[in-house]
């Protein structure tokens, strides 16, 4: 257990596992699926996929470890933030967890193509196209069920900025571009599931705050922390309120 008495550790820690989904999450999608993906030719995604078996593994193992980071970063945020208000720290908690066990649980889609695509025992009752075409449905699916769990992660980063802006124990500018962010994945998630066409100008530049958002965040704690006088402050009145009830 992290100490009571210890808001940089805490902060520190949430950082760097924050900037770890972070890095990981970029990896798989830049590095590994925008190389491999093509969204339109299912035959050449196969292509790429057997070529590159190895890489689109560890494309799977880096998604599998950003949302396990981002579990443990929403656990280790939970503690510094209730302070300011333990009932929204533990709603913002609530999305989190909520919103990366979707995205673990959709990860088997991901995975999905490195069992279809060698094809044998009972994929060999479909012909090759037909298999490709199987396999990139898998990822289709799972990216919408990802646009799920980014919808649920923006009450995250709504609830999460509101409480950052109240905190005083760290810039409200962090706040504000957290809640920013939230929205934005709001709405690039409800553009996901309208139909085709429906906002396509927005990607991916509706996800460009949100970057920002985030990775200031994450840097923030993990360089500078929190001002631990403030924290204390109102770690003794949020204690001192309790022993009042």
């Amino acid at each position: 257990m992290i100490p009571e008495t210890s808001p940089q550790l805490r902060a520190r820690i949430a950082g760097i596992l924050y900037l770890l989904s972070i890095a990981c999450g970029f990896f798989a999608e830049l590095f590994v699926r925008a190389k491999l993906i093509v969204y339109s030719d299912p035959g050449a995604t196969a292509q790429n996929i057997m070529a590159s078996a190895s890489l689109y593994r560890m494309g799977f193992f880096a998604d599998v470890t950003a949302m396990t980071s981002g579990l443990l970063s929403a656990f280790v945020s939970y503690t510094l933030f209730k302070p300011v208000s333990r009932n929204l720290a533990l709603a913002v908690l609530g999305f989190d967890v909520v919103s990366n066990t979707v995205s673990l649980s959709a990860a088997i889609l991901l995975f999905a193509p490195l069992s279809l695509l060698p094809g044998g025992g009972a994929m060999s009752a479909f012909s090759q196209p037909e298999v490709a075409q199987l396999a990139l449905e898998s990822i289709k699916l799972y990216e919408l069920a990802y646009g799920l769990s980014l919808a649920l992660f923006s009450a995250s980063c709504l609830l999460g900025g509101y409480l950052v802006y109240r905190s005083t124990f760290l810039p409200r500018f962090l706040g504000v571009l957290l809640m920013v962010a939230g929205a934005c994945y709001l709405t690039n998630s409800c553009v996901n599931f309208m139909p085709p066409g429906f906002g396509a100008g927005l990607f991916p530049w509706i996800l460009l705050p949100c970057l920002l958002a985030e990775g200031a965040m994450a840097f923030w704690l993990t360089i500078f922390g929190v001002n631990a006088r403030k924290w204390h402050e109102l770690e003794a009145t949020r204690a001192a309120a309790n022993g009042l009830h």
